[in-house]
């Protein structure tokens, strides 16, 4: 009944899509008309600081339930995938070394930190199709957002700026059960602007005991109270389980890669969340030349988790407040420009292990047996940032920028007692991090920028322990100074752009996960890295008569990244390649639109191969990915539109591993568990409908 329910919905409710005699009107189509991936500046965002942002055009390439292969289009920027519910970003090879998560960068769902009070960020809980625009900061030089050794990714939510009303319904199916939905109300007039969403998916798996199913909803609503003053409400719920397959050994993943793991699919393994974003914003236009944002925010998941070896139980409660000032005058008859703020995030995670007792259970899965542990943990991370921009001529501008951070943990052991107690605190020191930009505009158009900047990361707080379970004092944050330069322009009347980026950053004190036990990591600083690369862009915009328009691009990336100093106990594995990242990846392909409505898209992505050992002795297999998109879009009448698509993920049905681990260990005599299988050939199908009220 329920896929009648959604399948019923699309038909009577409709889809945003553009129509083609609006193409000018449309906000979307004016992000659409710059490139595919666009460095320009977002003021509010990052000042004269070079970042990409991808929007519709490029989520256009790739289904909607399909986040990662977009992001993966930005060159510099790679996503591991092990499944819907598990993904690793890493920027410039910074957080490859994390195991199942994202860490080392700083998430933001429009301008509301997201990452947690440890630094780990959950993009798979967003909905691809809530979202206008991904702008991605690759290394610390994002002063206002945390100066990250990875960056900063910041998620930004549509919101209509044009006076309508319209329902918009998207309907998607496809391979292994896929059905998603995603229902959307749109108002906005001269003071109100009024998103509502409400999204469903579902989808089977390539693999056994891989099932996904999410709910979630969206309001995103602002109302001017006067034309200087602007007040905005933000609430995000998902709710989602998981199905887990967890990683193959090498025998298995060649063999049948669509198993699940033995152990995982005999405690029929899952993950259960429910998570809620809450956010108030004011902005307030204090004078023609200073404007403030303010948000408060409140943050909560409720995590379940049954594993083969015990079952985790958390709940964590966060909230905080970010305010930014921004400000502009004249120095020596020049336009200055100058942001300040300060970021509060605090969060108190509570979390318990129980026994899994899924073998005593007659084939039913996992069940709760007695309590391993009971912990609670109170952290806290306080940013106070600014940055100066001033116009040193009339082509060449410089930034400066400063992010001071400070860390405290606080651990509470609520399950032993007496000298078994493992409570404690840490304070981290405060660590201060300043950035330069330059920026230099040649009459030719061409627009070159450099940058020097330093980053840090926290490690965990559990990271952070001894093998006995007692926080370690001597474990310090990971620091690293970032070099970059590059240049950016357009050619042949703005039709072809190419950007290019050379960087490098050492990385000192190098945070390295320790495994003591199948749940269990600890970290210690075993050396420094080098991070030096190049990443590339190109895109052209060739227009055949009036009727047809074809966009390819092609995107490198270059990733030399070695271990300077590297000694894990008797092992020496300083001058080696860094572990978990591809040296060499391609995103490319050709966009092609007639003007009837009809398009074709078709990708290409490259990833070399990845080492999975420290000492470089076992690498993944490098792999070639082609997907395609075919799709019509048409205004049926001056309040209907339509849209119709048809997609094939995986075309020529490669073998591959969308995600590894490294320095995998197995345990019981088990084969080391390093891949997990990527999808394979699959397709899927849309029907959009848009009804303007």
């Amino acid at each position: 009944m329920k896929h009648l329910f959604f399948v019923f919905l699309s038909f009577l409710l409709p889809l945003h899509i553009h129509a083609q005699d609006d193409v000018q009107k449309d906000r979307v189509t004016i992000l659409d008309e710059i490139v595919l991936t666009d460095t320009l500046t977002v003021k509010n965002a990052t000042g004269i600081v070079a970042s990409s942002l991808i929007g519709p055009k490029t989520f256009q390439n790739y289904s909607p339930v399909d986040m990662v292969s977009a992001i993966n289009q930005i060159p510099g920027v790679f996503v591991l995938s092990g499944a819907l519910n598990t993904n690793r970003i890493t920027i410039r090879g910074i957080g490859a070394r994390s195991q199942f998560g994202t860490d080392k960068l700083h998430l933001y769902y429009n301008d509301i930190p997201i990452t947690n009070g440890t630094g780990a960020s959950t993009i798979e809980a967003y909905d691809l199709e809530n979202l206008e625009a991904i702008e991605v900061i690759k290394g610390p030089k994002g002063t206002a957002y945390g100066a990250g050794l990875g960056g900063a990714i910041i998620l930004v939510s549509e919101e209509s700026d044009a006076d309508i009303t319209f329902l918009n319904n998207k309907l998607t199916v496809g391979s292994y059960g896929l059905l998603k939905d995603n229902l959307k109300f749109s108002h906005t007039d001269s003071k109100l602007s009024l998103q509502l969403q409400y999204g469903h998916m579902e989808n089977d798996g390539y693999r056994e005991n891989n099932a996904f199913e999410r709910d979630g909803i969206l309001l995103n609503a602002s109302y001017k109270i006067k034309p200087n003053q602007k007040i905005s409400v933000l609430l995000n719920h998902i709710d989602y389980s998981a199905e887990i397959p967890s990683s193959l050994g090498q025998t298995a993943f060649e063999t049948n890669p669509k198993q699940a793991d033995f152990t995982w699919n005999a405690a029929q393994g899952y993950e259960a969340n429910k998570y809620t974003l809450a956010g108030l914003s004011y902005t307030h236009d204090l004078s023609p030349h200073l404007k403030n944002s303010t948000s408060i925010f409140y943050t909560y998941l409720d995590h379940y988790e049954p594993r083969p070896f015990n079952i985790l139980d958390e709940i964590t409660n966060g909230y905080g407040f970010r305010t930014r000032f921004y400000g502009t005058f004249d120095l020596l008859r020049r336009p200055a420009e100058y942001t300040f703020g300060g970021e509060l995030y605090k969060d108190e995670y509570q979390w318990a292990t129980i026994e899994n007792l899924y073998e005593e259970n007659n084939g039913k899965g996992s069940l709760e047996g007695s309590r391993i542990s009971d912990n609670k943990e109170f952290r806290r991370q306080f940013n106070v940032f600014g940055t100066l921009t001033l116009a040193l001529s009339e082509a060449f501008k410089a930034q400066f920028g400063l992010n001071i951070n400070k860390t405290h943990y606080d651990f509470r052991d609520k399950f032993n007692l007496g000298s078994q107690n493992k409570s404690a605190k840490r304070d981290f020191n405060t660590i201060a991090l300043p950035s330069l930009n330059l920026n230099y505009r040649l009459p030719s158009g061409l627009n070159i920028f450099a940058n020097i900047s330093k980053g840090f990361s926290n490690p965990s707080l559990e990271k952070s322990l001894t093998p006995d379970g007692v926080i370690n004092p001597d474990i310090a944050q990971e620091t690293g100074t970032n070099y970059e330069v590059g240049g950016d322009t357009y050619f042949l009347k703005k039709k072809l752009y190419i950007n290019i980026a050379l960087y490098r950053m050492n990385i000192k004190n190098l945070l390295v996960d320790q495994r003591i036990g199948e749940d269990q990591y600890i970290g210690k600083n075993a050396g420094s890295t080098r991070h030096q690369g190049i990443d590339s862009e190109l895109n052209y915009t060739i227009e055949i008569g009036r009727q047809l328009r074809l966009r390819p691009f092609f995107n490198y990336t270059l990733s030399d990244f070695s271990f300077m100093e590297f000694i894990d106990g008797d092992n020496d594995y300083s001058g080696n390649p860094l572990t978990g990242v591809p040296k060499h990846r391609i995103s490319s392909g050709l966009q092609i639109q007639l003007k009837n409505g009809f398009f074709w898209n078709t990708t290409y992505q490259y990833v070399d191969k990845i080492s999975l050992t420290d000492a470089n002795t076992l690498y993944s297999a490098p792999f070639q990915l082609a997907h395609m998109k075919i799709g019509y879009r048409r205004q049926l009448s001056d309040r209907l539109d339509l849209g119709l698509n048809l997609g094939v993920n995986n075309i020529f049905d490669t073998a591959y591993a969308q995600s590894v681990l490294i320095n995998a260990t197995g345990f019981g005599g088990r084969e080391p568990r390093y891949f997990y299988p990527g999808n394979g050939r699959n397709w899927y199908g849309g029907l959009n409908l848009k009804l303007k009220l």
